[in-house]
């Protein structure tokens, strides 16, 4: 399953949101600058996070957008259902209305969709997982990974030293006996 740029963006916005104070909206072109986004693009992605309630806007000099909620009571699979719709591994998976699991395939003397099961457990995954990942966790993450400060993955143990002008995902990795850059 790919999600698109509209929940990447919008996932780098609210982190972005979630890192601000809430008594100093945020305008949305400070926002497009420090992640190197699209502005009319995120234009359109702020617009429906915040129909989905989940930032709040106003106008003016003064004016920004800011989190509705505390970064800890907002899950990610709001922020994904919101920018995405339905989370489905598959097309013709979910029905747009009930969002109930359904099989594309035609009835198969009265045996169902063989591949349902597997289907089903994939996207419940999924959503468990973007249920149980808030935007505290993330933003709190971002700030462990500033540019210039050093981290230790979990999984390697491998320590590294963030490069801002490689690229947001390279790293200078340190070995037991060299530097060496993972991009």
């Amino acid at each position: 399953m790919i999600f698109s740029s509209k929940a990447e963006y919008g996932v780098r916005l609210m982190i972005e949101l979630g890192r601000q104070s809430p008594e100093h909206p945020t305008s949305l072109k400070a926002i497009a600058d420090a992640e190197g986004l699209p502005l009319a693009y995120l234009e359109q992605v702020v617009a429906r996070l915040r129909k989905a309630g989940l930032v709040m806007s106003a106008r003016g000099a003064h004016g920004g957008y800011w989190l509705a909620r505390p970064a800890e009571d907002i899950a990610m699979h709001e922020v994904v259902q919101a920018l995405e719709g339905a989370i489905a591994p598959m097309e013709c998976f979910v029905h747009e209305h009930t969002e109930r699991v359904l099989c594309s395939h035609e009835p198969d003397a009265g045996r169902g969709c063989a591949t349902k099961l597997l289907w089903t457990r994939v996207q419940a995954g999924i959503v468990r997982s973007l249920q149980t990942i808030t935007l505290a966790e993330l933003v709190e993450f971002s700030h462990r990974t500033e540019p210039g400060t050093r981290h230790r993955c979990r999984r390697t143990g491998v320590r590294g030293l963030r490069d801002p002008r490689r690229g947001a995902g390279a790293r200078r990795l340190e070995t037991n006996e060299s530097w060496r850059w993972q991009i």
